[in-house]
């Protein structure tokens, strides 16, 4: 089969479409045919060589993909060959063929077609761990999502709105916002132009985001602590803005805060499949029904993966890049 590798770390130029050997589904393991990918940001750090894939996982870049289900591997029941899936994984999207945990495996959900499928399992798997199993988001609360134009970001509006929360993003450009606005976010924040401390007090005559789901890691870590409500918790997914930040431990006390942080990957297959099983449990009748939608910016070609990733570092897209291969 063709898959994309990574021979040396560096540029999108680093992806190299090339023939690999065949996967093969190991005890509890289902071979996915792929139909199409998607971009995180994840792979691009992988490119550059700062994000190595778990022990025992595929040196392939990809963390989902959505597809027909291939082969069965000893163990596997509640799965046909032929059936319509999407996945959530260590890696190995970027290919013809993957081979996939079974509890990491999703049907596609209704009202969305097999290639948009591959923009759901990593944000839905991402958002709902995040801000409802972990953060606890609850009707009425606020909740600050940055870079809320991204497909996590654009995921979580969504669902954070359709459990009666009030949302908050930022974004750099009026085109971003205003497709967050379109989405349901209610409190629209320019973080080139604006300061989101400053606005989420306005906005919520200084009580202050009940939950705070953050990408950029460092650069944000002292602000997002003081845009937090009393009882205020920060989720921090990412590591966008630098590793090390400076906390103010007085704030969070008097706040009474919490701060999480958490990474998919790496996860105990047990784990994962806990989160999937609630995706597909409060997530997947949400799409159906339309009231949640996968945004997805544009699909380029698998062999085409370098265009790709050179989009998501720009930063000039709003929701998923898909790679296709049918």
């Amino acid at each position: 089969m063709y898959a994309i590798t990574i021979p040396e770390p560096g540029g999108p130029e680093a992806l190299v479409w090339a023939e690999v050997a065949d996967p093969v589904p190991g005890e509890g393991e289902v071979l996915v045919e792929v139909v199409a990918g998607a971009v995180n940001r994840a792979d691009l750090l992988q490119r550059q060589g700062f994000y190595n894939p778990p022990p025992g996982a595929t040196e392939v870049p990809g963390l989902e993909c959505s597809g027909r289900v291939a082969a069965l591997g000893p163990g596997v029941s509640g799965w046909s060959v032929g059936d319509e899936v999407c996945a959530l994984l260590a890696g190995g999207g970027y290919a013809e063929k993957v081979v996939v945990p079974a509890g990491q495996l999703l049907p596609v959900p209704e009202n969305t077609d097999l290639v948009t499928g591959a923009a759901l399992p990593e944000v839905t798997a991402t958002v709902w761990s995040n801000v409802f199993m972990i953060a606890h988001l609850r009707p009425g609360e606020t909740f600050l999502v940055h870079g809320g134009s991204s497909g996590i970001g654009t995921m979580a509006v969504q669902l954070a709105k359709a459990v009666g929360a009030r949302v908050a993003v930022t974004a750099g450009t009026k085109e971003k916002l205003d497709r967050c606005a379109e989405l349901g976010a209610d409190i629209l924040i320019n973080y080139r132009e604006q300061d989101f401390v400053e606005e989420i007090e306005r906005a919520t005559d200084g009580a202050g985001a009940d939950v705070i789901l953050d990408n950029m890691g460092a650069k944000y870590l002292d602000r997002n602590i003081r845009a937090l409500a009393t009882n205020g918790r920060l989720a921090i997914i990412g590591m966008q803005g630098g590793v090390k930040g400076e906390l103010n431990i007085a704030t969070l006390l008097n706040k009474r805060g919490a701060i999480t942080a958490t990474s998919l990957r790496a996860r105990p297959l047990a784990e994962k499949a806990a989160i999937v099983a609630a995706v597909r449990e409060h997530v997947w009748p949400l799409i159906a029904t339309g009231r949640v939608r996968p945004i997805v910016d544009r699909k380029l070609p698998m062999s085409d993966a370098a265009q790709a990733h050179r989009v998501v570092e720009e930063g000039g897209h709003i929701g998923k890049v898909l790679l296709t291969l049918k």
